[in-house]
């Protein structure tokens, strides 16, 4: 179903539902109608019939996966319901009207028809790889050869405070020395805005996420000193307290089993159209374009 069809029925059933404050609001007839009697739904799954054709729950599926998200996140369990319905519903209905139009017998629609086809087929062929190759011991096998190929790092703590000049720092160095509280200074003369905002703290950093100057004279300290001298590097003038050291730690299946099951899904799916390619026979009639070298300057764009 193409972008434009959903957009159009989601309008449609936005427009119905917009409506009907204002229905509810119109004058009550003078004799108002007996209330419709109450169906009972068929005891075989059947939701609705519309001109002969059975809606059932798999239809709604269906119809989920296609549009839902967002649409219908925020639904109660009912209103996602009676939503789907009604969308599917709508969906049959032109779909018969297309029909009676003779819609599927006009150009192209025989080669849009196989081209769907052919990726609801690949869809549905790649989610069968996916589950019966994307397995917990295969995800907990990749956790543990990673694991064992990380090398311990070491990480520290600590706060500073950032300004223009040496002589600014220096002074502040000495104040602080004398009894001044770190934090305090900080939220008051630091350039850095999360400096002023939580007494300096950088929180725990590995030496390869800080600039050189910076990172060489944090993990030359030891928890609780506060560097002798300021610290330059391109952003200005820092005063240095380190808090503390430790062991980075690695971190848990768990946490990164999210990551590892989308990592391989993508090699499963890349390894099966890889091997497709590889054993079938294909005749391409275009070159495929070569792929640029690494660091090559880009094409100069034509105007």
């Amino acid at each position: 179903m193409t972008m434009t069809a959903r957009l159009l029925l989601s309008a449609a059933m936005m427009t119905l539902a917009l409506a009907a404050p204002a229905l509810a609001q119109a004058p009550a007839p003078a004799a108002p109608a007996a209330p419709a009697p109450a169906l009972t739904a068929p005891a075989d799954g059947i939701l609705a019939r519309v001109q002969g054709v059975e809606i059932r729950q798999a239809d709604l599926d269906a119809a989920e996966e296609d549009i839902g998200g967002q649409a219908t996140a925020q639904m109660s369990p009912e209103q996602k319901r009676d939503y789907l319905l009604s969308f599917v519903i709508d969906l049959t209905l032109a779909a018969k009207a297309a029909e009676q139009r003779n819609v599927q017998n006009g150009p192209d629609f025989a080669r849009k028809l196989t081209y769907y086809r052919n990726k609801l087929l690949v869809e549905t062929l790649l989610n069968d790889e996916t589950r019966t190759r994307v397995t917990e011991a295969e995800m907990r096998k990749i956790y543990d050869e990673q694991r064992a190929r990380i090398t311990p790092e070491e990480e520290v703590r600590a706060r500073h405070i950032l300004v223009e000049t040496e002589d600014e720092a220096k002074a502040l160095i000495a104040q602080i020395r004398g009894g001044a509280n770190f934090e305090t200074i900080a939220r008051e003369k630091s350039k850095d805005p999360g400096g002023q905002r939580n007494g300096g703290d950088l929180g725990f950093f590995t030496k390869a996420q800080m600039v050189p100057e910076f990172a060489e004279a944090a993990f030359a300290m030891q928890p609780g000193q506060l560097s002798t001298a300021p610290v330059k590097s391109q952003f200005g003038w820092h005063i240095i307290k380190l808090e503390e050291r430790r062991q980075r730690e690695i971190p848990s299946f768990e946490q990164v089993r999210g990551q590892i099951e989308d990592f391989l899904t993508r090699r499963v799916q890349a390894d099966l159209v890889q091997r497709l390619r590889s054993e079938a026979q294909v005749q391409r009639f275009v070159a495929p374009l070569q792929a640029p070298a690494p660091g090559a300057a880009p094409a100069t764009p034509r105007p």
